[in-house]
């Protein structure tokens, strides 16, 4: 990891400008690599109508990282993960994730689930390193040839 801050984590709100700019650079970056009937994001509306718990990891002072956690029946949903070009490499995402299954423990949800896309390797070799196991679809999902769905048990 280059860069010697550790990045900080905190819960925010979807409304506040510095969430909406993280998610408009997410849908922006996703929309460049996959087409829309492929991309799953939550409208900022939708995920406060879904009661996600929202965090904001910041580095140098920046906004640098986001995601939410859904609550489900039974699991975590782990929706908006997305690290700034400019922190990449410098643990944002391992932060945003782990802050996330911490929020899905205490809201007494023992198992995160999660849905990525194929072209984003680095995604994947994230969740791997962080214990994410391969899965079918669950939820609403369906197999599309495009996305990557995966889970984590957090807690016996």
């Amino acid at each position: 990891m280059s860069g010697t801050v550790a990045p900080t984590v905190a819960p925010w709100r979807v409304e506040s400008p510095e969430a909406l700019a993280l998610i408009a650079q997410s849908e922006a970056e996703l929309a460049a690599i996959y087409p829309a009937e492929v991309r799953f994001a939550f409208s900022p509306q939708e995920l406060v109508a879904a009661k996600v718990r929202f965090v904001v990891a910041w580095l140098d002072g920046a906004p640098a990282g986001c995601g939410g956690v859904a609550p489900l029946e039974g699991y975590g949903e782990l929706k908006r993960i997305f690290t700034t070009r400019a922190a990449r490499g410098r643990g944002v995402g391992r932060a945003v994730v782990t802050a996330l299954e911490a929020e899905a423990l205490s809201l007494g949800l023992p198992l995160a689930r999660l849905e990525t896309g194929h072209l984003s390797p680095e995604a994947i070799s994230l969740y791997t390193a962080l214990g994410y196991a391969l899965r079918g679809p669950f939820g609403d999902y369906a197999e599309n040839g495009s996305s990557v769905f995966m889970e984590k048990r957090l807690a016996p």
